[in-house]
């Protein structure tokens, strides 16, 4: 991991550095108390709590908010895998979503295709582009499986 990336990684699970990056770059993180748990070079974790503004008039997570949650947990993934490693763009090309269980708690996102990641960003020219569907999962505190989203981002080394 290079030092740039140790230094987002740190940055994003610091609780008061993440509120004010998200705060300028992504309010809606704010707004439904996303947390990065865990941030390494092979996986990350996002937590995001069943409370009044994440939840929709059935009495669970309203299905945008989860959307965020686990676009996140893959987004900050590429952005370590990206960091100091030269000039990328990024962006979402497709998503998907399965949901499996009604999710009226606290749902934690995990996204562990940090090694696959790497490896396309890596070999990864000035001017190349490539695609990878990214798979979050989100669990209940009972490790029951709540949903799965399917997020394909596409990169292009600059």
């Amino acid at each position: 991991m290079t030092s740039e990336a140790r230094s987002y990684s740190n940055k994003m699970t610091n609780p008061f550095i993440f509120w004010w990056a998200m705060l300028f770059k992504l309010p809606s993180a704010i707004f439904w108390r996303l947390k990065i748990k865990k941030l390494d070079s092979d996986s990350c974790e996002v937590t995001i709590p069943y409370f009044w503004r994440s939840q929709n008039p059935f009495k669970s997570i309203y299905f945008a908010a989860l959307a965020g949650a686990a676009e996140l947990s893959t987004g900050a993934l590429c952005q370590l895998s990206m960091a100091g490693k030269g000039r990328y763009s990024m962006l979402v090309v497709d998503f998907k979503a399965e949901f499996h269980k009604k999710a009226n708690q606290k749902i934690t996102f995990e996204c562990d295709q940090g090694k696959e990641l790497e490896v396309i960003i890596d070999k990864l020219q000035p001017g190349d582009s490539d695609k990878l569907t990214m798979v979050s999962t989100g669990y209940n505190p009972q490790r029951e499986v709540v949903a799965r989203f399917f997020v394909t981002w596409s990169f292009k080394r600059k």
